[in-house]
């Protein structure tokens, strides 16, 4: 089958990630964007869930009912590809895949992979900046260069990264960082304070995936008005799905991953008028 609409969905073996795959395939016929069969990348980092996730998307009940896939006569496919954000490798060979197979470029990206750990110490900021900040923004410009004009890319923040936790200093140096290199810099000072256990005195909180999310936040912003400047039609927004019931929240939350999916489907594949740079929850910008 050929595809006139191609899309990449990260860390979406499970949770929220899944459902936004399950989500876009049933809003893609009504979304503006519809022109004919689209082909979603479903991409995990182990390769037997990600394909066991494939599999029970093609058996869902929901799918099904609505006849969304192409294997029950829909417009949408969804394929397993192997990304490890959080290894440079990995990211490049996707990067260059889809340019090989798809040399038109691809319609959107949803930076959803992830990590939440437990415990708070130096190691713990080293390895959730790595992937939530470093690594996301490593996939931002491997795969930008692959999405088509006007196309999307969105990155899957939460609210936790807003900025009332933080000193005013620092609130006041994030919401004045003009490019990525900025916020990177208050990355380092806040990995670097961590380690001299004066986090607090530093004007941080003691919490690493806030953190990386409030550095995902500003970096989004960041690339949004670097490329804007650019003259690049690309939308880049970043996103809070919600307090959502999945592994990562350890089974709390007040919404179920189908409603956390809402938000970064619309800023995939609906009308946001041409709107970039913003922070969104709940279909709506929110001031981070």
């Amino acid at each position: 089958m050929s595809y006139t609409r191609v899309g990449v969905v990260t860390g979406a073996n499970k949770g929220i990630g899944l459902a936004i795959v399950r989500q876009l395939a049933l809003e893609y016929p009504k979304s503006p964007i519809n022109n004919g069969p689209l082909l979603i990348y479903l991409t995990a980092r182990d390769r037997g869930r990600g394909e066991a996730a494939v599999k029970d998307l093609f058996e869902d009940a929901q799918l099904k009912k609505a006849k969304a896939l192409s294997a029950d006569g829909g417009l949408s496919d969804i394929r397993y590809y192997s990304l490890d954000i959080a290894d440079s490798k990995s990211i490049s060979m996707f990067a260059a895949y889809l340019k090989q197979a798809h040399g038109g470029g691809v319609d959107f990206v949803i930076n959803n992979a992830g990590i939440a750990m437990q415990g708070f110490d130096s190691n713990v900021v080293k390895t959730t900046l790595g992937v939530n900040y470093y690594g996301t923004l490593e996939a931002c410009h491997a795969l930008l260069p692959n999405i088509k004009p006007n196309g999307r890319l969105v990155n899957v923040a939460s609210t936790v990264g807003r900025l009332n936790k933080y000193s005013d200093e620092v609130r006041d140096q994030f919401l004045s960082s003009k490019t990525e290199e900025d916020v990177t810099r208050i990355m380092q000072t806040f990995a670097s304070a961590v380690e001299a256990g004066k986090e607090k005195e530093a004007g941080f909180p003691s919490a690493a995936y806030a953190t990386s999310k409030a550095g995902l936040i500003g970096a989004t912003r960041a690339l949004a008005l670097a490329e804007k400047a650019k003259g690049c039609s690309v939308l880049i927004n970043s996103c809070c799905p919600g307090y959502v019931k999945t592994d990562m929240t350890r089974g709390g939350g007040n919404k179920t991953p189908d409603q956390g999916a809402r938000t970064p489907v619309m800023l995939a594949i609906e009308d946001i008028n041409d709107k970039t740079g913003l922070f969104w929850q709940n279909e709506e910008p929110l001031e981070w």
